[in-house]
């Protein structure tokens, strides 16, 4: 019995950084996940999330002018079927809550748990990988 093909997980990379969003990327190709949209603003991220409507959204908490927060907030009332990674600097205890709270599926800092990402990406999109 033939194993049913899987398309690979469609993911929008929602970081004012466009070297942290080419990390993020590179990080993340593989055959089962997809790189479908990137933005740099709020703005540009929740018009590209809703256009797009990706499988998992992989969201920064800060913006140089704006917050992640605003992005979720948005996009969670139109569409809240889909998850949200927060993957942030900003990883304090009071960030952490704030965007749990909001709704994020997860909450991964930058700097010690970059590694878990695409991981976390398969757990939140349903795929399991196996």
């Amino acid at each position: 019995m033939r194993q049913p093909i899987i398309p690979p997980v469609r993911i929008f990379l929602a970081d004012d950084s466009a070297l942290i969003r080419d990390r993020t990327a590179a990080m993340l190709a593989s055959s089962k996940l997809k790189i479908v949209g990137q933005a740099d603003t709020p703005e540009s991220c929740i018009a590209g999330i809703l256009e797009i409507r990706p499988d998992v959204v992989v969201l920064d908490a800060q913006f140089s002018r704006g917050t992640g927060l605003s992005v979720l907030n948005a996009v969670r009332k139109v569409a809240p079927e889909i998850p949200f990674i927060i993957f942030s600097n900003h990883a304090t205890p009071g960030y952490r809550t704030r965007y749990m709270a909001a709704g994020a599926a997860l909450f991964l800092d930058k700097s010690n748990e970059a590694s878990e990402l695409a991981r976390a990406v398969l757990s939140v999109s349903g795929f399991s990988g196996s």
